[in-house]
C-alpha cells in the first residue's frame, strides 16, 4: 500500500477512536447516532460545494450505500441493546475486513497478493478476538453473535459499495457530501419522531461534544472513502478497524481501563498485519 493511503486510513481510524471515547451523550444511543450524524451531514455541504458533482453513473451507488448505513445503524442499536459494548463492538469490526475481501473479489474483481490477505486476515482475527478477551458465555443467546456480525456484514456491504461507487463518480468530494446528506437525513427524521424532546435536549446541553462528534465523524469516514478512490478495499478496511485498539489504547492511558495481556497481544498482531499491508503490492 501506497504511504499515503496508510496515514489517511490510520487518520480516519484515530478520528473514530477519538469520537467513540470522547463523546458520552447519556444512555440513549439513538438520540447520540442521530445528533453526530446531524453535525455530518450539515457539515455535508463543505464537500458538495467544493468538488464537482459525483458522475450519473455513480448516483446509484451513493444511494445504495446510504440506505446499506440506515441498516446498519439498525443492526447496531440492536448489538449494543443485546450484547455488552466490549463484545459487539470489536466482533463487528473485526468481521468486517473479512467480508469486504470476499466482496472486493467478487465484485471488483481485486485479488489481494499473498502477503495483502494474511495482514487482512491477521489484523480482522485480532480484532474480533477482542470481542472473547474476558471469555463469553452465549447466554443471552444467538442474538449477541448475530447482531454484531450483521453489523459487519452491513460496514462490509456500504464499503464496498462506496469502493465502486466513489471510484466512478470521479469527484470524491462530491460523492462523499452527497453521501453524508443522504445517510444523515433517515435516522435524524427517525430520532425526531421518537425523541424530539431528547434530541432537543442534547443538542443544547452537550453541543460541544455533538460537534466534536460530528467534525470527527465527517473527518474519519471521508478520508476512508478517499483512501477506498485510491488503493484496494480489503486493506482500507482492515486499516480501518484498527480504530478498537486505538480506543482501548486510548481507555487505558486517559481512562484508566485495563489493558491486560490478551489486549497486548492483539495491538502487537494488528501492528505486525499493519507491516504486512504496508509492504504488499
Amino acid at each position: 500500500m501506497e504511504p499515503l493511503v496508510i496515514a489517511l486510513v490510520l487518520a480516519a481510524a484515530l478520528m473514530h477512536a477519538l469520537w467513540n471515547t470522547v463523546l458520552k451523550i447519556g444512555d440513549d444511543r439513538l438520540v447520540a447516532m442521530a445528533t453526530i450524524m446531524f453535525v455530518t451531514g450539515a457539515l455535508a455541504p463543505i464537500l458538495i460545494l467544493w468538488g464537482p458533482a459525483p458522475a450519473a453513473e455513480s448516483w446509484k451507488f451513493i444511494v445504495i450505500s446510504a440506505a446499506l448505513n440506515t441498516v446498519y445503524f439498525y443492526f447496531l442499536l440492536e448489538a449494543y441493546r443485546v450484547a455488552d459494548l466490549s463484545h459487539a463492538y470489536p466482533l463487528a469490526r473485526g468481521s468486517a475486513p473479512l467480508m469486504v475481501a470476499v466482496g472486493s473479489a467478487v465484485f471488483a474483481g481485486e485479488a489481494l497478493s499473498a502477503t495483502g490477505i494474511a495482514g487482512v486476515v491477521i489484523i480482522s482475527c485480532a480484532i474480533a478476538g477482542l470481542a472473547f478477551s474476558g471469555g463469553f458465555e452465549l447466554g443471552a443467546g444467538w442474538r449477541t453473535i448475530a447482531y454484531p456480525l450483521a453489523t459487519g456484514a452491513m460496514t462490509a456491504a456500504y464499503t464496498v459499495v462506496d469502493g465502486i461507487g466513489v471510484r466512478a463518480s470521479g469527484s470524491p468530494a462530491g460523492y462523499i457530501g452527497w453521501l453524508f446528506v443522504l445517510s444523515a437525513t433517515p435516522i435524524t427524521a427517525f430520532a425526531l419522531i421518537r425523541r424530539k424532546s431528547a434530541v432537543i435536549d442534547v443538542l443544547g446541553r452537550d453541543w460541544r461534544s455533538v460537534l466534536l462528534g460530528g467534525v470527527l465523524n465527517f473527518g474519519s469516514f471521508g478520508l476512508v472513502i478517499w483512501a477506498l478512490s485510491l488503493s484496494a478495499m480489503a486493506p482500507v478496511s482492515a486499516l480501518r478497524e484498527t480504530s478498537v485498539i486505538i480506543a482501548a489504547l486510548i481507555g487505558a492511558y486517559y481512562l484508566g481501563e485495563p489493558f491486560g495481556l490478551h489486549r497486548a497481544l492483539s495491538a502487537i498482531a494488528v501492528a505486525a498485519g499493519v507491516l504486512l499491508l504496508s509492504l504488499a503490492a
